[in-house]
Formats: structure tokens, C-alpha cells, sequence
């Protein structure tokens, strides 16, 4: 008979300790969460060379969502600047930054490794790879559908590689694995180059900038892509949380309750490796915010994957959208790379990290 595993106690290496929170009180995380979220898209639409009064800001928003509501008392300039460039920036910050850690999170259960992220793994390699592809040399021969879809074929081949070489290299354990996807991420990293050095020249460096992150092409009619896959996806994955939770205990534990490991993990991977391919078509190669949000959330809210995974999203909503503010305040006018402040905050949270497992060991 399938049993439920006890998630506070399972995988001490990624369950923080925590005290029980009542549910009157998680709800009222929840509920800060949310507004956190809220208040920090409408800081971001507020923020920039042009500042912008957060009562303009929903003014403009409201007058386009439902017409007439709102008299408007602001220039066409500055409508245009909500409406047309920021709201839908500080939308795709969220919608990666909730892909980003959800994949993270995901990955560090069915890994049993707390260091895993879709960039150790070389999942936004592949992907990086199949994007530059696209944008380089075969051309949007599918229109606005094209990156995404070559983005998801090099994270999907990427991941079907790591495992591969795992197997071949008889690399079972999870440190292992990741070293696995450290040595496949430098290889796809270096054919990608290749790709940029047989490119245009002309295009090289706007692909160059890519690559470290940016979301300063962000359009309407790219956010149906990161929100459709990221709502199905966040449903799977909430729906397999309870086996998420098996397998931090081990293979054989979650075998014994009857779970195809095998399987499984290869369809969490496929559908790993879809989320961090549209994220990374979108947003390019964005690191560290799969590996910190869920270690951050699970000081909260402890190791059950159930709550871990959706607080997971809405924290690395958060986080993103704050990182790009300050991405683009920093060196104002002109917007840094966002990789570059998400690689600045990960790189010592990843030391702090390793300090602490240390001293916990």
C-alpha cells in the first residue's frame, strides 16, 4: 500500500528545520506574499531614468483594462512607458524568476542535492544553445514560436545528454550528477560559442548581451508562452508533490511506495528542462535563482514540497523583479545585464551556502 512520506523529515540535507507555523498564519504569509508581489510590479513599472507616481502608474493600468474607469490626466509619453515597455518587463521578471525556482526547487528534490539548479545541470546551456541557433543562423522560420521551441530541443538534449554521461560514466549519486551537468554545461557553453563566432558579427554583440540575461525585449505577446507553460507545469509539479517528497528520501524508499523512478524522473527532468527552455528564450541565461529561492523558502516553510514549490514562485517572483530594478537604476540610463546582479547576489549566497553546510556537517 502507497504510504505518504513525512516531508519535515525527509532529506535533512534540503528540509530546514522549522517550527510548525499554524495554518491561520501561513495564509497570512500567503497573503503578504502576494501583496509583496503586487507592490514590487508596480515599483518596477514606477522605477527608471523616467519616474513615474505609482498613482499614475495604476491610473494608466486601470484606463486600459477597463476603459473609461478612470479619467486620465497623464501624457501619451508616459502611458506608453507603463502600458507599452515597463508593466510587461516587470511581468516576464516575475514569470521567469517563478520558472527559475520552481525548476530549482524541483531539481534539488529529485537530485537529493541541494547545489542543483537548471544552470549546474545544464539545462539553460542546451537551452542557450538553441536559442543562439535560432537567432544566428536558421532564422524565425516558425515566426515568434521559433527561439522558444529551439530553446526547449537544446534543453531537452542537454538533459538527455547529462544523463546519458551520468549512465556511461556510472555517475549515480547526486554530487555526481551535478558534476555530470557542470562538464555537459562547459561543452554546450563552448559549442555555443562557436555558434557566435560563426554568426553575423553584427548580431554577435546583441547575442552576447543575451546571454547574460536581459528582459528588455519584453513584449505582450511573448508573455503567453512563459505563463502557459509555467501554469502547466507548476501543476504537474504540485500534483507529484507527495513523490517529489519520496524521492528525497531515496530511490529505494520511494520505490518501495511504488513510484517508477525511472520514469519519473525522466518526465521531471522533460518538463524541467521545457520551463527553463521558454524562460531562457525570453530572458537568457539567468543563474543562481533556482539554486537560492528554495533554500531561502524552505527556512521557512520546511522540506514539504507542496508548500515549498509555490512559495518557491512567488519568492523568485519577487526576487527577480527587484533584481531588474536594479539592473536597470544602477548605471541608469543604461540597463546592465540582470545575470550580472543575479551572478553578484548568488555567487555569495553560494559561498554562505557552502560555510554553512559546512558547519552544519
Amino acid at each position: 500500500m502507497r504510504t505518504t512520506p513525512n516531508p519535515e523529515t525527509a532529506a535533512p540535507a534540503l528540509a530546514a528545520p522549522v517550527p510548525v507555523i499554524a495554518r491561520p498564519v501561513r495564509q497570512g504569509l500567503w497573503g503578504l506574499g502576494v501583496v509583496a508581489l503586487i507592490l514590487s510590479v508596480s515599483a518596477a513599472v514606477s522605477i527608471g531614468a523616467v519616474p513615474i507616481p505609482l498613482g499614475t502608474v495604476w491610473g494608466v493600468i486601470l484606463d486600459r483594462v477597463a476603459p473609461g474607469l478612470v479619467t486620465p490626466d497623464w501624457s501619451a509619453g508616459r502611458a506608453a512607458i507603463v502600458w507599452e515597455i515597463r508593466l510587461p518587463r516587470a511581468l516576464l521578471a516575475a514569470l521567469v524568476g517563478a520558472g527559475l525556482a520552481l525548476v530549482g526547487a524541483v531539481l534539488q528534490a529529485i537530485t537529493r542535492n541541494p547545489l542543483a539548479d537548471p544552470h549546474l545541470l545544464g539545462i539553460s546551456s542546451g537551452a542557450a544553445f538553441g536559442a543562439i541557433l535560432a537567432l544566428l543562423h536558421t532564422g524565425m522560420f516558425l515566426g515568434l514560436a521559433t527561439v522558444p521551441l529551439l530553446a526547449f530541443i537544446g534543453a531537452l538534449c542537454s538533459t538527455l545528454l547529462v544523463l546519458a554521461v551520468a549512465s556511461f560514466a556510472q555517475a549515480t549519486s547526486a554530487d555526481r550528477l551535478v558534476l555530470t551537468g557542470v562538464a555537459v554545461s562547459f561543452i554546450v557553453m563552448a559549442l555555443a560559442n562557436v555558434l557566435i563566432f560563426l554568426g553575423d558579427p553584427r548580431a554577435a554583440h546583441t547575442v552576447v548581451f543575451w546571454m547574460l540575461g536581459g528582459l528588455g525585449l519584453a513584449q505582450w505577446a511573448h508573455l503567453i508562452w512563459p505563463l502557459i507553460i509555467l501554469t502547466g507545469a507548476a501543476l504537474y509539479f504540485r500534483a507529484v508533490a507527495g513523490s517529489l517528497n519520496a524521492m528525497t528520501i531515496g530511490d529505494e524508499t520511494a520505490s518501495t511506495l511504488g513510484i517508477p523512478i525511472a520514469r519519473f524522473r525522466l518526465t521531471v527532468f522533460v518538463v524541467a528542462a521545457l520551463v527553463t527552455g521558454v524562460m531562457v528564450a525570453f530572458s537568457g541565461v539567468i543563474g543562481f535563482v533556482g539554486l537560492m529561492i528554495p533554500h531561502i523558502v524552505r527556512m521557512i516553510v520546511g522540506g514539504d514540497n507542496a508548500r515549498v514549490l509555490p512559495a518557491a514562485m512567488l519568492v523568485g517572483a519577487i526576487f527577480l523583479v527587484w533584481a531588474d530594478i536594479v539592473a536597470r537604476t544602477i548605471t541608469r540610463p543604461e540597463d546592465i545585464p540582470i545575470g550580472i546582479v543575479t551572478g553578484l547576489i548568488g555567487g555569495v549566497f553560494f559561498v554562505w551556502l557552502l560555510r554553512r553546510r559546512r558547519i552544519s556537517a
